[in-house]
């Protein structure tokens, strides 16, 4: 009878990219999303996600989901025009990639992106926060804070 190890959760996909969240965290132990009960990969089990929910505004789990030293993936390319966001961002140190809105419509776009710049964006889980780059199918670039 083989035991299970528990998963290190080190990527948060946000609400806005639902779908992807669900295909990652088939793939990878250590994907988690809101509302995720937890799951079984590669023989490692993921707890459920402290975010209960797709329904939370970002300014509440920024914050948790920083604290838990988690790399947040989202779609909200625009993220440097929201001062609300921005402002949880810059106050818990959170680091963030932004899928390029506009080649990120649907689950397989969105996907194609991640994929294209998954070597880059796990060397980021080496930088502390805080932090935005955003990310399309062939560039990682980081946006201003200030």
């Amino acid at each position: 009878m083989s035991r299970l190890k528990p998963a290190k959760v080190r990527y948060y996909i946000d609400a806005d990219i639902l779908g992807l969240g669900h295909v990652l965290a088939r793939l990878r132990p250590d994907v988690t999303y809101p509302g995720d009960p937890g799951g079984v990969v590669h023989r490692k089990e993921r707890p459920a996600c402290i975010v209960e929910g797709p329904h939370q505004l970002d300014v509440d789990w920024i914050g948790p989901v920083s604290a838990m030293g988690w790399l947040i993936i989202t779609r909200d390319g625009q993220i440097q025009a929201h001062s609300a966001e921005l402002n949880a961002v810059r106050k818990h140190g959170a680091r963030m990639v932004a899928l390029a809105t506009g080649q990120a419509h649907g689950t397989f776009e969105q996907l194609e992106i991640v994929m294209c710049q998954w070597r880059a964006i796990a060397a980021l889980l080496n930088q502390p926060g805080p932090f935005i780059y955003v990310a399309s199918r062939t560039s990682l670039r980081a946006v201003s804070l200030g």
